[in-house]
């Protein structure tokens, strides 16, 4: 069965009215049965939609039955004292059942509800038929008549229901167009955001070189000086050793910081070769767990079987996992610990097939206002660092034609309570075009 009409009155309804209450002016004027049967008609015309829109379901079966009740009625109260009811010049009434049939049912059920009404039609023949009754006569044009009157039933319920049906299929293919357009300006929107994300990575990136190169050269001298400045100082002032040690200590984080701007700045080489992305995964969790020193964390793998190869850099998509499972340590050991969630399961993408990779924690999660922030250059949410990390990352996953998002933790997975934060990061599959044994060099800029 097909979708219901809208709940409201429109101006078929209105038409419906006019054309009943003409046949309310035909003969027979003074038969109140009649009358009475015709407002009926009106009153469930006007009603039909709130019915159906109550009883999606089981509404338009009981309209269509309420009709042929009446328009049986309606057979009834309409024909001569000495005339049989079947030959009743109201017989097509029926169509107003049929034709709310075809709106409402797909082509076997209008046939279903054409049949029905057709048998309530010719039940009329019953008086004569009947071996005991014969109170009139029926010869074989009539029933030729009858037969013709039945056949113009179904016709006209079919051609209906086929305007309605491809009626129907338009709008389904107009609403389809509509969504695909959708979902394209929205992949168009995304792209050009990226493009623009991409531009200002670049500027900020040619800044932080030109920044990092001419600032080590000081730092350099700084050093230097410092560490000869101890040299000079031994045993004669402990304060201005003390001070000393400072000056050297903070320039070697200084350094540190500007070999971070440089490795952002600087563009990734990239040798991507088809590999399984689970042994990059599994060796980045190791190296993050043997380095922790904190609250202790339970790691929890889901890896689906039969992944496809993934065209990637070993070093390049070590780094990107660390960055993330390292900051997803670091969120809960905030704390008292947790647990690390870590599933690889196939996926579709516009392009192919492809590896989804979920790494989710415990943790306090990431603020709804740095989402669409985080992976920006100095966005963190730690209390140290700079907030290059998932920077490089998102640099990383866009040299691959992949996308990286983040979400909050699904509750389902932590006691009903939503918590932590989760990391989706989607790889390519490698295709039949590019080959498993083939080999592409890549620079990220």
């Amino acid at each position: 069965m097909t979708d219901p009409k809208k709940s409201r009155i429109n101006w078929m309804d209105a038409l419906w009215l006019v054309l009943l209450a003409v046949l309310a002016l035909l003969p027979p004027r003074t038969e109140i049965h009649k009358q009475l049967v015709l407002l009926a008609f009106g009153v469930i015309q006007l009603c039909e939609s709130w019915l159906v829109s109550k009883l999606p379901r089981r509404g338009p079966s009981y309209v269509v039955l309420i009709k042929i009740g009446l328009a049986m009625l309606l057979i009834d109260h309409t024909t001569a004292l000495d005339e049989p009811s079947i030959n009743s010049y109201y017989y097509p009434i029926y169509y107003l059942p049929l034709m709310t049939a075809a709106e409402y049912f797909g082509p076997w059920g209008t046939l279903v509800w054409s049949t029905l009404a057709s048998a309530t039609y010719a039940s009329y023949l019953y008086p004569a038929l009947h071996p005991e009754l014969r109170e009139f006569e029926v010869g074989a044009e009539n029933y030729e008549l009858l037969a013709i009157r039945i056949s113009f039933f179904f016709l006209a319920a079919m051609v209906v229901n086929r305007f309605v049906m491809e009626g129907r299929r338009q709008t389904q293919r107009y609403q389809e167009v509509a969504e695909t357009l959708a979902e394209t300006n929205a992949q168009l929107e995304r792209a050009q955001a990226e493009a623009r994300r991409s531009e200002r990575l670049a500027a900020l990136g040619q800044l932080s070189a030109g920044l990092a190169h001419e600032i080590r050269n000081p730092l350099g001298v700084i050093k230097g000086s410092a560490e000869m400045l101890s040299q000079k100082l031994t045993g004669s002032n402990p304060l201005a050793i003390e001070l000393a040690g400072y000056i050297s200590t903070e320039t070697n984080r200084l350094s540190a910081l500007v070999s971070q701007f440089l490795d952002f700045a600087r563009p990734l080489h990239a040798d991507l070769a088809p590999q399984d992305i689970t042994l990059v995964l599994d060796r980045a969790l190791n190296d993050v767990a043997q380095l922790w020193k904190g609250e202790p964390v339970r790691v929890e793998k889901s890896y689906e079987a039969n992944l496809p190869l993934v065209a990637l850099d070993e070093g390049l998509c070590e780094q990107a996992f660390v960055n993330i499972v390292q900051n997803a340590y670091d969120a809960m050991g905030e704390n008292t610990g947790g647990v690390l969630g870590v599933k690889v399961g196939k996926q579709h993408m516009p392009q192919g097939d492809g590896v989804e990779v979920r790494i989710e924690d415990t943790g306090p999660g990431i603020p709804v206002e740095l989402r669409e922030q985080i992976f920006n250059p100095f966005v963190t949410t730690k209390k140290t660092g700079v907030g290059l990390g998932l920077s490089i990352v998102s640099k990383i996953m866009d040299g691959h034609h992949g996308s990286i998002r983040i979400e909050d933790a699904s509750p389902a997975d932590h006691g009903g309570h939503a918590t932590g934060a989760r990391f989706v990061l989607l790889f390519p599959a490698v295709s039949e075009k590019t080959g498993v044994g083939h080999i592409s060099h890549l620079v990220i800029s």
